[in-house]
């Protein structure tokens, strides 16, 4: 919203300073955006030209002697302005000036052989208006040497300000200057509106046939009008907040809208077949608009129309046929009010943006939709002459102001501070509320220009912002209870232990997508139960993911596409398997491509390495999982996992019977094929929400007592069994064989051959063991040996290979 300095001034009577009334805005809600002082005007001057003669080496140049009225010699001036003669009084820049309308700062220069020391401007040059024809012309009586821009009223300051959607009040420079007065800056004037007495009945009747979408419809027939340029103060005041002046008609109802809030709109009446009517548009129904365009309009929106058809798109903009122009003699003024919601959905669908639907879709004041009219009907006589029927007022069944119940220690519990009851209401009855009642709770009228204010809480805040926010007392900030409390989650904690233990194995992370097609959240588990998006931003992107895996494994194929096959990546992020909070999971997961094994690349000395395999997935599911603090020592692998991983070569990590941590393995080829890319790839997933809580720790360090002084001693073991057997199930074998002794069992091999019989294998496993009360002898070591022996054969089968 901008506006000019003596524009605020026509409604706010005040001695205030420019600075005080920006700083007063800024504290009342009202937040200034921009100040432009006109300081690049300052350095014109009026002079007088007192000699002009041929340009000796051109036809059309003048050469002039000036008087800018500093009491020095007159300077020479080349100019090829055709209005420039003896005597005429304009606008001078001296060199180094910077000239607005031609972006140019002034130097002396030679044109055709002849000095020119400034120039003389036409108003295009100040950017007063596009007349570029002539020099400024101005009259006999001008003072030379003063300032033109104090002379032609433009050293006013323009202020913008920022407004938010509550404040439709403040779309108006009446209205701002109401709040500064509220505020005590000043006082509010020039607001009354005398209604004019009409010269018969308006010919041209309103029909409303959707009420819904237009509550209320004034309108006036002005006759014998003779439109021209409007005044030059308010061509300036449009200039200055950036508007173009078209005529003295429609800027009328450009100056109203800012000055009032109130848009309004003119028919040339000689335009208009028969009476009007507010209706729905039908479909694909057209218009050609003010700017020039085509609109193809939906039953959605809301026009007025006449007997040839739609003459405006309500709220937003007119059309271009019954437009006003150099010959309208003959005038009808429109001032209605329109659906907000209608007006914003008609705007957004059809791309216009205009000042008039900016102030519709907020809300304007239905109170002013008669005195807009009869405003506008004074400025048209002033301007255009003419006179003016009755008004045609339709539709409009009065306004019915909201009552609001007002505990005023509201203004305590929510603000912080001590507003005397007084004060409180003070301040609500200068800002146009009106409260009735006694004691703590008094019932608030609300206005009619603020149809925002619902509740206690914005009555509070009106409160608030003309008392002053800096009437808040600073407070220091208290103290933490403990001086390392806790700060992150547990989640946190898990989500970026997982990350370092991840980048530590020589893997990426990467980011991708929450939203995944629907074809590949039905290949990783979401089926008919896929969280599908209402309004998805592309079509591929229309399920929220059930898995990270499909994204990473898109993003390695979108790697090995550019060349670079043997990629590791990670992401720890959130999986959604339907729309409730139990459903949203945080999961760690990874993949690897090619032969991006734990080294980080596809080479050793030895030679180039293997495919990546089930084991490397489950090496990185564990260590993810040691990273959040699960008990790795007590996790159970069972073979198999869901349908995206090979049957065979997949798993699945327990904690009991029914807690799983996670799945992983090497991937399906219909899965790959799904996914449209190639292999080898493994990877996993590890669910990092279903990890149990640590235990709480003691809060005082205490000293180990069972280390032992006695010397460890590992033992190497190796047992014929059955394919079928699991490695890990022989591992809980042996530590069940002497759970005082054995501190630790590794498996660091597995051979299958010929040797050892059809259907066989032989797993070697490294047992350490800890003498806890003394050395053990040979006899203690064999003894030990048979007991692991005969619990691993009696558990698994296996037997001692020779």
């Amino acid at each position: 919203m901008k506006f000019t300095l003596s524009w605020l001034k026509d409604h706010l009577e005040t001695d205030a300073t420019l600075a005080e009334i920006v700083e007063r805005l800024t504290s009342i809600g009202l937040e200034v955006e921009h100040v432009d002082d006109k300081a690049e005007l300052k350095p014109f001057v009026i002079a007088k030209v007192l000699t002009a003669v041929q340009h000796p080496d051109a036809d059309r140049l003048r050469v002039l002697t000036v008087d800018t009225g500093d009491g020095k010699p007159p300077v020479q001036v080349v100019c090829g302005a055709p209005n420039a003669r003896a005597g005429l009084i304009g606008a001078f820049a001296a060199p180094g000036t910077y000239v607005p309308g031609i972006d140019v700062t002034l130097t002396v220069g030679k044109i055709r052989g002849v000095e020119s020391h400034g120039m003389m401007c036409s108003e295009r040059e100040l950017e007063l208006s596009d007349e570029h024809n002539g020099i400024i012309d101005l009259p006999e009586d001008a003072p030379v040497g003063t300032s033109f821009a104090s002379y032609a009223h433009l050293d006013d300051p323009v202020i913008e300000i920022n407004l938010t959607p509550n404040r439709p009040d403040a779309t108006s420079v009446y209205g701002i200057a109401r709040d500064l007065a509220a505020s005590g800056l000043g006082r509010l004037v020039g607001g009354a509106i005398m209604p004019h007495v009409g010269n018969g009945m308006c010919p041209v009747k309103v029909t409303i046939e959707a009420p819904e979408l237009c509550p209320g419809f004034a309108l006036r027939l002005v006759k014998d009008v003779k439109n021209g340029p409007s005044p030059k103060w308010l061509q300036q005041r449009l200039i200055a907040i950036g508007l173009r002046p078209i005529s003295a008609l429609v800027d009328i109802t450009n100056y109203v809208t800012f000055d009032r809030g109130r848009p309004l709109h003119v028919f040339d009446a000689a335009k208009v077949a028969g009476n009007l009517m507010v209706r729905r548009a039908k479909n694909g129904e057209k218009v050609q608009a003010l700017d020039g365009r085509e609109y193809t309009l939906t039953p959605e929106m809301c026009v007025i129309a006449d007997d040839n058809g739609v003459e405006s798109i309500a709220g937003i903009m007119g059309g271009e046929h019954s437009g006003c122009d150099e010959n309208t003699t003959d005038v009808l003024i429109e001032s209605a009010l329109w659906d907000p919601i209608t007006t914003a959905r008609t705007g957004r669908t059809l791309g216009i943006i205009t000042d008039a639907r900016y102030r519709f879709e907020r809300g304007v004041d239905p109170e002013f939709m008669v005195p807009g009219i009869e405003l506008a009907t004074k400025l048209v006589i002033d301007f255009c002459g003419g006179t003016p029927t009755e008004a045609e007022v339709a539709g409009y069944a009065g306004h019915q102001p909201k009552i609001v119940s007002l505990p005023l220690s509201e203004v305590k519990r929510l603000t912080g501070i001590e507003v005397p009851k007084a004060e409180s209401l003070n301040i609500l009855s200068r800002l146009g509320f009106h409260a009735q009642g006694s004691g703590d709770v008094v019932d608030v009228t609300v206005p009619s220009w603020r149809p925002h204010v619902d509740g206690k809480a914005d009555l509070v805040e009106e409160v608030m912002r003309i008392h002053g926010v800096d009437n808040i007392a600073p407070q220091p900030l208290g103290a933490h209870d403990v001086v390392n409390g806790k700060i992150l989650t547990t989640l946190q904690i898990r989500t970026r232990a997982a990350k370092r233990s991840l980048a530590v194995r020589g893997m990426m992370e990467a980011v991708t997508w929450s939203f995944i097609p629907a074809k590949h959240a039905e290949l990783f588990g979401g089926g008919q139960t896929a969280l599908k998006l209402a309004n998805p931003i592309a079509a591929d992107m229309s399920d929220m993911r059930p898995s990270l895996l499909p994204g990473l494994i898109s993003a390695a194929q979108r790697n090995a596409d550019k060349g670079i096959g043997d990629v590791a990546l990670f992401e720890v992020s959130g999986t959604y398997e339907g729309d409730g909070a139990d459903q949203q999971r945080r999961v760690a997961a990874g993949v690897r491509r090619g032969t991006a094994k734990l080294d980080g690349s596809g080479r050793n000395w030895a030679g180039n390495s293997g495919p990546v395999g089930v084991f490397d997935a489950k090496a990185d599911a564990i260590a993810a999982l040691e990273a959040c603090g699960a008990p790795v020592d007590r996790l159970q692998i069972e073979a198999g996992g869901p349908a995206w991983y090979h049957p065979g070569r997949s798993g699945t990590i327990k904690l009991g019977p029914k807690t799983v941590l996670g799945t992983f393995g090497e991937f399906h080829p219909k899965t790959l094929e799904g996914l449209d890319v190639s292999g080898p790839l493994c990877g996993f997933e590890v669910f990092v929400d279903a990890v149990p809580e640590p235990k709480a720790k003691p809060t005082k360090t205490k000293p180990r007592l069972d280390l032992s002084a006695f010397q460890a001693v590992k033992r190497d073991f190796a047992f014929v069994v059955d394919k079928a057997v699991e490695a890990g199930t022989l591992v809980r074998a042996a530590l069940a064989a002497d759970k005082k002794l054995i501190t630790a069992v590794s498996v660091f091999d597995v051979f299958e051959g010929a040797s050892l019989g059809e259907g066989k294998k032989s797993i070697a496993i490294e047992v350490s063991i800890q003498p806890v009360e003394k050395t053990l002898t040979d006899e203690d070591f064999e003894a030990l040996a048979k007991r692991i022996v005969e619990n691993v054969g009696k558990q698994t089968g296996g037997v001692l290979r020779g």
